[in-house]
């Protein structure tokens, strides 16, 4: 087994994982959601939002960290770095849009002021 077939499984390994990391936060957020609707709990969709967000920024870090390891390692043309800064980009994107839906919030803005924001916004909380 040579070092490329080690890291083409190891990348392989690493994009399942994310897959698996996704699929499993959209169960448990989905049966924790329907939990909360069937108590009538107040913020069940907000809660449900949040952690299927965080599920699915966690598992795009992975599939990054995959498609890495796999383009610098077993294959690193010129086009495939390319590819692979196009594919970063368009998740990064997804990450800080996802991150704004998530917290109300840029990752770079300070905490405090976006609750502000959110309590006025939301003069019930939800």
């Amino acid at each position: 087994m040579s070092f490329q077939d080690v890291v083409e499984i190891a990348s392989r390994i690493i994009e399942g994982a994310g897959v698996g990391i996704i699929v499993a936060g959209a169960l448990v957020s989905s049966v924790i959601a329907l939990v909360r609707v069937i108590r009538r709990r107040d913020r069940a969709y907000r809660g449900f939002r949040r952690m299927l967000g965080q599920s699915i920024l966690l598992g795009l870090e992975f599939l990054v960290a995959a498609d890495i390891i796999r383009t610098v390692a077993v294959s690193p043309t010129l086009e495939s770095v390319a590819v692979l800064g196009a594919i970063i980009l368009i998740r990064t994107f997804l990450s800080f849009s996802l991150e704004l839906e998530i917290t109300g919030r840029w990752p770079w803005q300070s905490k405090g002021a976006a609750d502000v924001d959110d309590v006025r916004a939301t003069p019930t909380g939800d």
